[in-house]
């Protein structure tokens, strides 16, 4: 069955269901860089088998059950091995990549989200008699720094005072503060410096510049209807591409939560995900788009999917210098990114997303080696995460070992965005930037 694909009639078939099948060389065509993501399903790959089903019975040799072990291994057209590959399984943080691929189906990667400020008022002397409206269009990562610099360029406007409200409309949140009021009073905080805190202090030493002296006399007030004042200032937030990588690289609850909101909730997610992924919506089921909680249940076939239609989407997106976006633009690269990858051994240049409830991990992504880049996911369940994490890493290391190690990172993975993102007020190690652990606001799917 491989050759009779491999002879072109694949090629056929995909042109009739629209998907591209241009790849860049003989690596990649191996690779399935452009592939729709569902394997053939035949003769399993002898090696890769051997070495799933001892790590299957390590694991089942611990008490853990076999059929609470996913897995789905392939390069290219090619199924490599699977166990439970295509049944729903508490996927955690695996989740993220659906709600990146829904987020890329509704926007480009360059788009940004919008925080329009206004005022039905006038300035007189520096004072602004009237509200001061500001209007969240979204934006998942809003925090100090963007709120000093906002301060400043109402300053530029000649604002020195507001003697009205600080008026608070649309999907405004701030320093993964979801309740709108309070994201108002973070925001006012923010621009009056002689009230700063430490933590408004040290945001500002990453900036540089002046610093805001804007005062609001008023309350901070939540619109009950949306307003429509003359407008001041628009805001724009950072390209989704930095968003989606930030969200990735740290497991970031909020943001995801967020974008999958505005992309209408996690029913959208998962039609969106499973429609550009070409596997059946019933392999995707979601109640959330960060994935906190058992209830959000993906396959490891519908996992690997997703991965490779995002990389399937980037092929045709480049850079304003011409290079092509990958999914390294998008998610974690060991070696390279810290979050999530911090203490994991995963091999150097795999680029995956993690995920991690006290009785799930999820390990999934791409792993180049010397013969070709492996597509794969890991989901594990059963009461053992600490040791779920070591023998995912060491299951990679095995392929890799294998199939050999490539010298340097491929083409279809390394990132245009070379530096990875430096963390930004609210986003730390073990805090709501790093959900592995859970707790209240944490999530706890890293």
């Amino acid at each position: 069955m491989w050759e009779l694909f491999s002879s072109g009639l694949l090629s056929v078939w995909l042109d009739a269901v629209g998907v591209e099948t241009t790849v860049t060389d003989a690596w990649d065509r191996f690779s399935g860089a452009a592939t729709p993501g569902l394997a053939v399903v035949g003769t399993k790959e002898p090696a890769i088998d051997a070495i799933v089903q001892n790590y299957l019975q390590q694991l089942t040799a611990k008490g853990l059950l076999r059929e609470e072990q996913g897995i789905w291994i392939q390069t290219g057209y090619q199924l490599l091995t699977s166990n439970q590959g295509t049944t729903p399984m508490p996927a955690a943080s695996l989740t993220k990549v659906a709600t990146s691929l829904a987020a890329l189906s509704a926007w480009e990667l360059d788009h940004q989200f919008e925080t329009l400020v206004g005022t039905s008022g006038t300035v007189v002397d520096g004072v602004l008699q009237g509200d001061l409206v500001v209007t969240g269009g979204g934006d998942p990562l809003f925090v100090w720094e963007d709120a000093i610099s906002l301060g400043l360029n109402l300053q530029q406007l000649g604002i020195r005072r507001i003697s009205g409200n600080l008026v608070i409309a649309g999907n405004f949140t701030m320093n993964y503060q979801p309740d709108s009021r309070a994201s108002g009073e973070l925001l006012r905080l923010a621009w009056n410096e002689a009230k700063w805190t430490e933590d408004v202090a040290r945001a500002h030493s990453r900036l540089g510049g002046n610093k805001p002296n804007l005062e609001v006399t008023g309350q901070v007030v939540v619109a009950a209807a949306p307003t429509e004042p003359k407008l001041l200032v628009r805001h724009l937030s950072l390209p989704l591409a930095q968003i989606l990588k930030r969200m990735n690289v740290y497991s970031n609850n909020f943001i995801a939560e967020t974008l999958a909101d505005g992309l209408g909730g996690a029913q959208v997610v998962r039609t969106s995900a499973a429609k550009a992924a070409l596997v059946p919506v019933a392999e995707i089921l979601l109640v959330n788009g960060s994935g906190l909680g058992v209830d959000n249940r993906i396959s490891p076939r519908a996992a690997c999917a997703m991965f490779m239609a995002i990389q399937r989407y980037l092929l045709d997106k480049r850079d304003s210098g011409g290079g092509v976006y990958t999914i390294g633009d998008l998610f974690p690269i060991s070696g390279r990114d810290r979050g999530t990858l911090e203490e994991r051994r995963v091999p150097k240049g795999a680029t995956v997303k993690t995920g991690s409830l006290w009785n799930v991990s999820g390990l999934a992504g791409a792993l180049p080696t010397e013969k070709g880049l492996i597509w794969f996911a890991i989901v594990n369940g059963g009461d053992y995460l600490e040791g779920f994490r070591a023998a995912q890493d060491d299951l990679l290391h095995q392929f890799v070992k294998e199939w050999g190690a490539r010298a340097e990172l491929p083409s279809i993975l390394t990132p245009q965005a070379k530096p990875q993102p430096q963390l930004r007020p609210g986003e730390k190690t073990g805090g709501r930037g790093d959900q592995e652990t859970g707790g209240p606001g944490d999530g706890g799917t890293g």
